[in-house]
Parts: C-alpha cells; sequence; structure tokens
C-alpha cells in the first residue's frame, strides 16, 4: 500500500489536475489522463520517477460504449491502456486515456518503447484506434484484407451474424495481391553493394507444431542479412469468444489460449474473476490449483526442452521428455479425469477435491523426476554440439530485455534477480498469494 500510494503522490505532485486517480480491485495503481499529457506521464514514469517504470509490459484497449456503470472513470467511447512495470518497485502501474468519436486517436508510444510497435499495431488491429506517428500502422493478426476491427462491440461475435460469405474471383485475386512479397513492406532491401537479395520465406509452419509463425529471410548468398516476423496464424478471438459467454462457459476456453499449459490458463482468468466479484476461494482450494498449475509448468517445459533438443539434432530427448509427461498426466488423468484440457479450476474453487491415492502418485512422481532433470542435464545442455549451436547465438542484454517486455526465465537469464521476474500480471498476482497458499 506505501509503494501504491508513492508512485500516485509522485504523479499528483508532478502533474496535478492532468492525472487523476482510479480506485480498483486489484489495487494495482491507476491514473487518468488525457491524450495531451499521455507522452508525458509515460516519459516522467519511464525515466524519471523514483524506481521507474521501464518495461512497457502491456498496451491494449477497452470498447467502452455499452457500458452501463462507470464509477470513477472518465468519460469516452474507448479507453487506451497502458501497463507498466518496475522491476526497482516490483510493481505495476496503469495508466488510462478516455477517447472519443468512431476514429480515436493517441500519439504514438514507440519513441519511447520499441516494445510499442507491435502493441499498437495489434491495438488497431483490433479496436480501430489510430496511433499518430506510429511508423508501420498495419495489421498484425487479421488478415490484410479484413473488414471491421473485430474487438468493438459491435463487431460480429459469430459467423451467422456476417451474411452469406462468397469467395468470387475478384476476391480471390484481392486476397493473392495482398499476399504478394515486397520487401520495402518489411523494411527489407531488395539490393544493396550492387548484390541482388534473395528473399526466403521459412514458414508459415502448421498450427499443429511448435512454431506459429512466418519468418520473412534476407539472404546475402548463403548469408542471411535481414529476418522479419509474421505473426497471427495461431489468433483465434478468444477475447471475442468471450463477449457471448457466460463467466463460467469462458472457462474451457482458456484451456486452449496455449494447449500444452491446461489449467495454467484457468488460473489467471478465474483470480481475474474473482478478484472483481469479491470471492476468496478456500485455502485446500488453493493449495489444489498451486500443485495442479506446477505439473502443467513442468509438463509444458518437457515439451519445449525436448523439442528444442531436437531441433538441433538429438533425436532421443524428445522420446524421453514425453515419457516423463505421461507420467505426470497420470497424475492430471487421476485428478480431473481429462488430460491436456481438464478445464478443471471453478470461480471460487475447483471443480472436485482430490480423489483417494492422489498423494501416492504425487509422492513418486517428485522422487522420480530430479535424477530424470540431472540426466537431462548431461545429456542435452552438456552436449558439445548443443553448445556449439547456441552458445553465443542470440544474446539479449539486461536493458534491452527490459525494454522489449521480457519476463521469467529469459529476463533471468539476461541477469535479473528471479524475485523481481514474472511471467504476467495474473501469474504476479499468483506468486504473491503462493506465500499464504502454501501454509495452508
Amino acid at each position: 500500500m506505501e509503494q501504491y500510494n508513492s508512485v500516485i503522490n509522485e504523479l499528483k505532485a508532478r502533474f496535478g489536475e492532468g492525472v487523476s486517480e482510479q480506485t480498483t480491485l486489484d489495487r494495482i495503481p491507476t491514473v487518468w489522463t488525457s491524450g495531451e499529457h499521455l507522452l508525458e506521464v509515460l516519459r516522467y514514469l519511464k525515466t524519471a520517477a523514483s524506481e521507474p517504470y521501464r518495461t512497457l509490459y502491456d498496451l491494449t484497449a477497452i470498447d467502452e460504449r455499452v457500458r452501463r456503470n462507470r464509477p470513477g472513470q472518465a468519460a469516452g467511447d474507448f479507453t487506451a491502456v497502458y501497463h507498466l512495470l518496475s522491476m526497482e518497485r516490483g510493481s505495476d502501474i496503469r495508466v488510462k486515456v478516455a477517447l472519443s468519436g468512431d476514429k480515436p486517436s493517441v500519439p504514438t508510444a514507440t519513441g519511447l518503447w520499441k516494445s510499442a510497435n507491435w502493441y499498437e499495431r495489434e491495438v488497431w488491429d483490433m479496436f480501430g484506434i489510430d496511433f499518430q506517428g506510429h511508423p508501420d500502422l498495419r495489421r498484425i493478426l487479421m488478415p490484410h484484407t479484413w473488414k471491421g476491427h473485430p474487438l468493438r462491440k459491435d463487431h460480429p461475435a459469430r459467423r451467422t451474424e456476417m451474411g452469406r460469405f462468397e469467395f468470387t474471383e475478384e476476391k480471390l485475386a484481392d486476397e493473392e495481391t495482398s499476399l504478394k512479397f515486397r520487401p520495402e513492406d518489411w523494411g527489407m532491401k531488395a539490393n544493396g553493394n550492387g548484390t541482388e537479395f534473395m528473399f526466403l520465406n521459412m514458414g508459415p509452419h502448421h498450427t499443429g507444431t511448435h512454431g506459429i509463425m512466418r519468418v520473412l529471410l534476407e539472404l546475402d548468398g548463403e548469408e542471411i542479412a535481414d529476418a522479419a516476423l509474421d505473426i497471427g496464424y495461431h489468433h483465434r478471438g478468444a477475447e471475442k469468444m468471450g463477449e457471448r459467454q457466460t463467466w463460467h462457459t469462458f472457462i474451457p476456453y482458456t484451456d486452449r489460449v496455449d494447449y500444452l499449459a491446461g489449467v495454467l490458463n484457468n488460473f489467471p482468468y478465474v483470480l481475474a474473476v474473482e478478484t472483481l466479484a469479491g470471492i476468496e476461494a478456500p485455502d485446500r482450494a488453493k493449495v489444489i490449483r498451486v500443485m495442479l498449475a506446477e505439473l502443467f509448468r513442468m509438463m509444458s517445459h518437457l515439451v519445449w526442452f525436448g523439442t528444442f533438443a531436437q531441433d538441433l539434432g538429438q533425436v532421443s530427448p524428445v522420446f524421453f521428455t514425453f515419457n516423463d509427461r505421461e507420467r505426470a498426466f497420470g497424475i492430471i488423468e487421476a485428478i480431473c479425469g481429462f488430460r491436456m484440457h481438464p478445464a478443471w479450476f471453478r470461480i471460487g474453487g475447483v471443480a472436485a477435491d482430490l480423489p483417494k491415492g492422489w498423494d501416492g502418485l504425487v509422492r513418486s512422481f517428485v522422487k522420480y523426476m530430479p535424477e530424470r532433470l540431472r540426466e537431462y542435464e548431461k545429456v542435452v545442455l552438456q552436449n558439445s554440439i548443443i553448445k556449439g549451436r547456441t552458445k553465443g547465438l542470440g544474446k539479449l542484454s539486461l536493458d534491452d530485455a527490459i525494454e522489449w517486455g521480457v519476463t521469467g526465465p529469459n529476463l533471468r537469464a539476461c541477469g535479473m534477480p528471479s524475485a523481481t521476474t514474472g511471467s504476467g500480471s495474473g501469474f504476479r498476482r499468483c506468486g504473491r498469494a503462493f506465500a499464504s497458499w502454501s501454509s495452508a
């Protein structure tokens, strides 16, 4: 609470009536400002505040036009929401801007954070908010020929609401034209130093694989001169689906946000609803949630680790890791009755109590895994070929990691102490609560 008051008081002292406080149920400091003062407020928080907020963790928007209750909120048709993170404070802050009209706009924050580029493109793509001065404001998730902005409340939520679809010859020609590759559209050059570059598409990968993107490679002979990413191939509109679901029926959709993580994505969703509704889950349910989330976290990492080694040329580790994943799935199946997508968390708790014999399964797994991890360390990470193909590549400085919004193990690998790194706002709240849960 002291940190909360500290940053609010700093902003009030610096900007006076240029900012106003909003009380929130999640206790994250939240202020409103105007588009006129936005960049000044953001710049102050990033560079001048004591223990600054150096990371633009998220940038999104809200269509407010059908909102019924607006206690403590500024009037507007849309709200732009900037979520900043201070590693020094170990805390977050939200900055909100109220926008009006069918074509709302705010100045771009790309001059402050490099990560704002993609965030602002997504907000424009989904909500139609213009970011003045953005260097490349175009669609990032939806096809370039898409009409409208899907997360506006007046955009249809069901296919049956959009009228009959006809794939005419004219539309086919338009789609093919939109897919034509032009180097300048991606900030690349067609030639240089008297050499005409070659361009190669790596992907897009099939959505059943572990790389859901297209990499555009600029080749100078056999060397990669430049690369650009084209994302959005796995975008399935989970937020839009939520508009036509109840609070409870949306839970199964969260399993599939990351299809390897299962209940890990139930977790932040039900925590958010509980926070908004003032619901406190029983201590036993909290402990069960953390245990299952940890099992799914290990299973997800086992898939990554095995396929990582496979991509670098090792065949055996992927079989080992999938075998160990099956052992953990045995526990999940015994408790939940399902495997990958149990949809087992509930608002206020979990679907059922633990079955008889669950503790024996967990103890057996916990006893088994440490030795396996030591074996993976030896077989994979100490392998000379793996070292030769990874060591010294993809280096990221701590300052760049903070600038780009990197979190979790990648940020720790850059030298940030683990106590200040996280995997997302929902999981930071989970982590802060874990100390009290684990004693239940």
